[in-house]
């Protein structure tokens, strides 16, 4: 239990009276509404879990995952602005199982005019496409290379198998022929847009991929409809994207043909952003549109990328695209490269001139605090998806300026911790990717350059402003307000925010600052990510991780917090002169149960400030406290740092002729 702890006298430590059995105490000592015997409930994690879990909260011996590789070629034709392409899969099936079936997803059928996401109210599309056109899908079994045996049900394909394909490394390849319209401003993560110097297209959900199937569900198939973003098995990318010979394309992972695709000028300029701090340009706002900056003038070229161990790749496209870069410095002495692709429209020192430093700020500053960058590039690509977050890429606002533009960059690349490095599945627990991620924004603003865009607290954090903490007692008062457990598609848009991004931010802050203190906070946080990097967590794996590597029985914590919406009112209920001394009597009113600070002022002027942990609550709601003195109070507050979220602070004090 973490709390300042601050004496200003050697004044003496209280003794704890059950206030029920005090006599002498007055009617109103009441806490009706709490009720410790189900906040501190035992049997929170259940006497059985999977065999592939660790009690502790980490992957057993026995935990195993599946893997899908990718080679993948498309062709974007601009004039019609169609994807064309192949995907191969190798698909290794590492379960015990053996599967009669595999599931694919197939996302751009989100965008039809009969897809279920268009019942769906808050991410229905403005706009509608035919989605996948699949012109081929073939299974490679051994030596064997057949027609698949294929059904289409909404955004998922099922193939299914005419031999099983056996679990402990079973492989079986997928090879797939399709063909899309990309779409248009409606597309929300994926679309092109009109610049003044040509279209900015940003490629995602491109190509047919694997579905997770995995230890606590088997095969993960919840349809796409638009909130609930992604699950994926990790593997390795290799893929080639032809577009015409004046665009840049700007792509997930490592350009592996620099010598084709760059001028010579370009390749120099590149090496350059390899060594150094500044941002260097690589083709800035005079060569956009000039031919000279590309190496051929008419025709394609083809771009070559790879990315290893990743779960997804996305790339941008654009003959408008100034480009910049500079070296990422990581612990261990390790580098990266932090790029940045966008239109004229973007540039300036208060804009897009900066966003390349604020990419590499974020990136220097998340290795550091948890969990160092394991790619070779990253990218912040301006366009109109407004803010997502692929592998090593991030889409971002094409009019960002200012603390706006750091606040997404730090965010969207702040996504490549939660969830491309933890895995977790965005499509049923969002907090799991965009709480977390919301809160190690929080710090990393408040270390960028000193504070100039600190603190992040009215946007993502706090969205009315003021003190966060205030902040969230209208949500956890509000009867309607889902569980932060819901499902992500679920959560009706009214609390989208509210509680996949601000409740779960809140809480691990109170959880770092108010609970166990940031050294043992971070200790356990950084083990859940060694632990579940490039894994597929779920909530009980955070939580166990938790509890174990920070020494703690956090249960109660979880059960009020992630699994309920209950409120928190601590209150002063009586202060009396008794046996030589005071006697202070406090209560908990409602079904919250927090550590709190206790403040004292003395007759004197004195103050002292007690820590009262968690268990002040573990058998009943009201608690005297009797501290010896010679002298009378003059004033006793409850949480007199305004750190707790109570919903009451009308009774929170008492003042001597006050009450």
């Amino acid at each position: 239990m973490y709390r300042s702890f601050v004496l200003f006298a050697a004044l003496s430590l209280p003794m704890i009276v059950n206030a029920q059995t005090n006599a002498g105490l007055p009617k109103q000592v009441s806490a009706a509404a709490y009720d410790p015997a189900a906040l501190f409930a035992p049997g929170f994690y259940g006497d059985v879990h999977l065999a592939t879990r660790s009690a502790n909260g980490a992957p057993s011996s026995a935990y195993w995952q599946n893997r899908a590789d990718y080679t993948l070629a498309v062709k974007l034709d601009t004039a019609s602005n169609e994807i064309q392409g192949t995907d191969i899969i190798r698909y290794t099936n590492n379960s015990p199982d053996s599967l009669h079936s595999l599931w694919l997803y197939l996302e751009q059928q989100t965008y039809r005019p009969d897809a279920r996401s268009n019942y769906y109210t808050a991410f229905a599309a403005g706009g509608h496409t035919d989605g996948y056109r699949l012109e081929s899908v073939k299974i490679r079994q051994g030596s064997m290379l057949m027609d698949a045996d294929t059904v289409i049900t909404d955004t998922r394909l099922q193939i299914r198998l005419k031999q099983a394909l056996p679990g402990h490394g079973g492989q079986i390849t997928v090879e797939i022929r399709y063909r899309y319209v990309v779409p248009g401003d409606f597309g929300n993560r994926t679309d092109y847009t009109a610049t003044r110097n040509g279209k900015i297209y940003e490629i995602a959900q491109w190509y047919p991929r694997m579905c997770v199937y995995d230890d606590r569900q088997g095969w993960n198939t919840l349809p796409f409809l638009g909130s609930g973003e992604f699950y994926c098995e990790y593997g390795d990318f290799d893929y080639r994207v032809t577009v015409p010979w004046d665009m840049i394309v700007a792509g997930s992972g490592e350009l592996q043909n620099p010598q084709e695709v760059l001028t010579a000028k370009e390749q120099s300029r590149l090496n350059a952003a390899r060594s150094s701090d500044a941002t260097v340009m690589i083709r800035d706002v005079a060569e956009v549109g000039e031919p000279a900056s590309r190496p051929v003038h008419t025709g394609v070229l083809t771009w070559h990328f790879k990315m290893f161990n990743t779960r997804d790749v996305a790339f941008g496209a654009s003959r408008a695209y100034i480009w910049d870069a500079a070296r990422v410095s990581l612990p261990g002495g390790k580098k990266s490269l932090a790029m940045s692709v966008y239109p004229v429209e973007s540039a300036g020192p208060d804009a897009w001139g900066r966003a390349t430093e604020y990419l590499k700020v974020s990136m220097e500053y998340f290795s550091t605090q948890w969990f160092i960058y394991p790619y070779p590039v990253a990218i912040n690509e301006a366009g109109i998806a407004g803010g997502m977050e692929y592998p090593g890429i991030v889409f971002d606002g094409i009019t960002d300026k200012g603390k706006v533009l750091y606040w997404v960059t730090a965010h969207e690349i702040g996504h490549n911790w939660f969830p491309m490095i933890v895995g977790s599945d965005e499509r049923t627990y969002g907090w799991m990717d965009e709480g977390f991620n919301t809160f190690i924004d929080i710090y990393a603003s408040d270390a960028f350059n000193k504070g100039e865009f600190a603190p992040k607290r009215d946007d993502e954090y706090a969205p009315g402003g003021g003190n966060p903490v205030d902040e969230i007692l209208s949500l956890l008062k509000d009867p309607l307000a889902p569980s932060m457990l819901t499902r992500a598609d679920a959560i009706p848009e009214k609390y989208r925010h509210p509680m996949v991004y601000f409740k779960p931010a809140l809480g691990l802050v109170l959880l770092r600052e108010q609970i166990l203190g940031p050294r043992r906070f971070d200790y356990a946080f950084r083990q859940y990510i060694r632990s579940w990097a490039y894994r597929h967590p779920g909530p009980y794996d955070f939580f166990r991780t938790m509890d174990n590597e920070a020494g703690e029985d956090l249960s109660w914590f979880w059960r009020e917090w992630f699994f309920h919406n209950w409120s928190l009112d601590l209150a002063v209920q009586d202060v009396r002169s008794a046996g030589g001394g005071v006697d202070v009597t406090i209560a908990n009113l409602d079904s919250m149960a927090m550590p709190a600070t206790l403040e004292l002022v003395w007759k004197d002027g004195t103050k002292q400030r007690i820590a009262l942990p968690v268990e002040t609550w573990l058998q009943g709601g009201v608690r005297t406290l009797h501290f010896a003195a010679a002298q009378a109070l003059a004033a006793v507050t409850i949480d007199p740092d305004h750190v707790l979220p109570d919903e009451n602070r009308g009774n929170n004090g008492w003042k001597e002729g006050g009450n």
